[in-house]
């Protein structure tokens, strides 16, 4: 299983660009997996759902499953926050697993650049990215670059940075 990051400030575009490479590398043949990190508190099911009152009423995890899919939901009630390779390790195997935040994890990144947020780019202080994907042309940056809207040409420099999990993250 390989592994490829994809960071940048909030408002660079990440979801939206991984949304259409996820097809293009489906495309290609390849079995792709998702993983994002959110900064804030988050719910994936609602007041109401009985899963919801489950864990409301203090249940560890509540495993919700139906002909099409299943989801785990653990409560971490004090716990540490998973590292990256302890999330990376509950995934069920496939060829890439596209990671998007985890911008300051020690593995390959693609930077993803927006010109209008007026944010520095995260290239020159992280040797862990390997290209750019912008929305303008960075003449002073000697990594690959690919304009946003390229996802051909993304999806290349994904496939060529993407390293092994176990390369990244040994035992």
């Amino acid at each position: 299983m390989k592994i490829i990051g994809f960071a940048g400030w909030s408002g660079a575009g990440k979801t939206t660009l991984l949304t259409a490479l996820i097809p293009e590398l489906a495309g290609r043949g390849l079995k792709v997996s998702t993983l994002k990190h959110a900064h804030h508190r988050f719910e994936i099911d609602h007041p109401g759902k009985d899963s919801h009152s489950h864990r409301m009423a203090g249940a560890s995890e509540v495993l919700v499953s139906s002909a099409n899919r299943y989801a785990l939901v653990r409560e971490l009630r004090g716990e540490a926050e998973r590292t990256l390779p302890e999330l990376l390790a509950l995934l069920s195997p496939v060829d890439l697993v596209l990671v998007e935040g985890f911008k300051r994890e020690k593995h390959p990144k693609i930077e993803v650049f927006r010109s209008a947020n007026r944010k520095p780019l995260l290239y020159p202080d992280d040797s862990m990215i390997r290209a750019v994907a912008t929305d303008l042309p960075l003449p002073d940056c000697a990594l690959p670059q690919a304009g946003l809207n390229d996802i051909a040409a993304i999806a290349d420099h994904a496939m060529a940075a993407a390293m092994p999990v176990a390369a990244i993250f040994p035992r």
